[in-house]
């Protein structure tokens, strides 16, 4: 009985190694616009060089990954993005810091838009574990019943 319950104990923690999720931190600070990629620079911009606002952070997530929307790994859900007086969006956007305070971030591409966390696949892979461990539980009680 201890083999068993020693098995399932080993069973069920080999398990947990293939479904849980390395994070690590980003390279660098970014927002998405767009499907557009802008790398947050430390330059900052006056309030008379700001246009139209086109857009905010929708989601934010200081953990990597792939997001879909207007996403930041810096700045808060709710943050604006404005155009530059002058620049063209697909050159750089100002992000805004604070009241009357931006700050520019320049393109770095487009973003990939891949997908976002499906907890479907980490229940498949419960589900899978469930059974085998039952499985195995019901292999160990017929082989002692015999």
């Amino acid at each position: 009985m201890r083999k068993i319950i020693s098995l399932i104990f080993v069973f069920l923690i080999g398990c947990t190694f293939f479904i849980t999720t390395t994070y690590a931190k980003w390279a660098y600070d970014f927002v998405v616009y767009k499907d557009n990629s802008y790398v947050v620079t430390e330059t900052h911009i006056e309030a008379n060089k700001i246009g139209r606002k086109i857009g905010e952070v929708t989601k934010y997530s200081d953990l990597e990954g792939t997001y879909r929307g207007n996403f930041s790994n810096k700045f808060p859900k709710g943050t604006e993005y404005y155009e530059i007086k002058g620049i063209a969006i697909n050159e750089a956007i100002a992000i805004e810091e604070s009241k009357d305070s931006f700050i520019k971030a320049k393109y770095n591409g487009k973003y990939a838009t891949n997908g976002e966390y499906d907890p479907t696949n980490f229940l498949l892979v419960y589900f899978i574990g469930v059974v085998l461990l039952f499985g195995i539980m019901y292999l160990f009680y017929k082989k002692r019943n015999r």
